[in-house]
């Protein structure tokens, strides 16, 4: 095992992410395969992605000096990384695991833009808190990790807690560790099933508020899709719905919302403001095939914050005081 490092270790960056990479393999199809049917495709692509991965490049081409720290395999797949890193600046700190495939996912989209994955990572991939230098986190203005590599995940997110540095989550499944995670950070940001998964409270947004308590945060959110965001504070609900667009692909949408929340945190703008870019930019990508489909200038998702063209909420709920 060997680490590849671009930049000196002490080089200031506005956003550290600590977490995955993947290579995606993208299958358009006309309609999900039916239990036990034969379903043939026309074409296929292989695309990079990655929920950390995704949003330190979003940020970098936005404007923001960006960091990332993750494992690599040896193989192709690790040198595309590598190169798509290299191509907009993002400082990198990899550790390469020799004898080992990056990490995969098959991507299946229906014909209305939806997306099943199936993914592959090899274990000895998990990133390790030896893999990290101090320096490297709190030289940082915020840091994004996820919820797979936990162990590292609250090693980093304790540093950058002593340095004061906020801490953002992006989190889809239980792993352990979350528990001892979830209180080392600033702001969950959290998909739909998350929240009733970790809390057993089967209600969205009862599930939403035990998390935010859980967690102690200053703010936890779910993404919600075409119903766009959910957040509470502790002490208010705001849902901001989501942009139309023409959808050819939800892969990467909620990596580029992450990306998004993090840049308007980064810029201090004020919380509704900050979930509005985060919807448009993931709206935006899902107009073209891939999860760096189509990140965009910022120019691009202010026009289409500025269009205001969104779906209607169907499951609204009313901001209000917390009971």
């Amino acid at each position: 095992m060997k680490e590849m490092s671009h930049k000196p270790k002490s080089t200031k960056v506005d956003l550290v992410g600590v977490g995955l990479n993947a290579t995606d393999t993208v299958i358009p199809l006309a309609s999900f395969p039916a239990l036990g049917s034969k379903t043939e495709y026309s074409e296929r692509s292989i695309l990079l992605g990655g929920e950390v991965s995704t949003a330190v490049i979003a940020c970098r081409r936005w404007g923001l000096r960006t960091r990332y720290i993750g494992r690599l395999g040896d193989d192709y797949a690790a040198r595309l990384h590598r190169a798509a890193f290299d191509d907009v600046g993002v400082e990198t700190h990899i550790t390469t695991v020799e004898d080992s495939a990056s990490p995969q996912s098959l991507i299946l989209v229906d014909g209305s833009g939806e997306r099943t994955v199936l993914c592959h990572r090899d274990p000895r991939l998990t990133l390790q808190p030896e893999d990290l230098h101090r320096e490297w986190i709190t030289s940082a203005r915020a840091l994004l990790v996820d919820g797979y590599h936990t162990t590292a995940a609250i090693t980093a997110a304790g540093w950058a807690r002593e340095a004061g540095i906020p801490v953002i989550a992006d989190l889809d499944v239980i792993r352990p560790g979350v528990d001892d995670l979830l209180p080392l950070v600033d702001y969950v940001l959290a998909s739909r099933e998350f929240p009733s998964a970790l809390t057993g409270e089967p209600d969205p947004l009862k599930a939403l508020k035990l998390l935010q308590e859980r967690a102690d945060c200053n703010l936890a959110g779910i993404t919600l899709g075409l119903d766009g965001v959910l957040t509470f504070n502790g002490k208010q609900i705001l849902q901001r719905p989501a942009y139309r667009v023409s959808t050819v692909d939800t892969t990467g949408a909620g990596d580029l919302f992450h990306a998004g929340f993090i840049y308007g945190l980064l810029q201090g703008w004020p919380l509704e403001r900050q979930l509005d870019y985060a919807c448009a930019a993931a709206a935006l990508n899902c107009t073209r095939a891939g999860a760096r489909g189509r990140i965009g200038t910022v120019e691009e998702v202010t026009r289409i914050m500025l269009a205001d063209q969104r779906y209607a909420i169907q499951n609204a709920v009313t901001e209000k005081a917390a009971s």
